[in-house]
């Protein structure tokens, strides 16, 4: 007999902070979260790319999600979540800048709606939490996939 959507494993997700709003990525993608550090900045690099930096050795192409979700607000943007190259299928090592990184926690498949955003790329779903929203995102927005860190360091370092 088929598990039904009650019965089903809760998924763990990592809550975080972009301007005023809290959103989720399965924890599954996640291979580790960092500190901020320096960026070296790419030319003509697309708007969403906001460098490069050296995560022990290597490349990683540090995004901002806020650009590819059209989210306006300012945060402080003192965490990078970096994503598990095995999982994502990027061309390299991507990570996101965010504000701040608030928990890790359980979601049951019953806590997500998916029917307001059927149509909306990246959104995996809201998530019913007490007396907010969590918006689910999915690190596979379209625009991220026209990167590759390898590409953009052999660009930069061209004549």
């Amino acid at each position: 007999m088929a598990a039904t959507e009650t019965e089903a494993e809760p998924t763990k997700v990592l809550e975080f902070g972009l301007g005023d709003g809290t959103y989720c990525l399965d924890i599954g993608v996640i291979d580790e979260i960092v500190d901020a550090g320096e960026l070296t900045r790419i030319p003509n690099s697309p708007d969403h790319v906001e460098g490069v930096m050296d995560l022990r050795g290597r490349t990683t192409t540090i995004v901002d999600p806020k650009t590819l979700f059209d989210i306006e607000a300012e945060g402080p943007r003192e965490r990078i979540v970096v994503f598990d190259d095995d999982e994502i299928d990027e061309g390299g090592t991507v990570g996101w800048m965010v504000d701040e990184v608030f928990q890790v926690r359980d979601v049951a498949p019953g806590d997500v709606d998916r029917g307001t955003t059927v149509d909306d790329e990246g959104i995996r779903g809201i998530v019913k939490s007490d007396d907010r929203f969590v918006v689910w995102v999915s690190p596979d927005v379209e625009e991220i996939t026209d990167i590759d860190a390898a590409d953009v360091v052999s660009e930069e370092s061209e004549p």
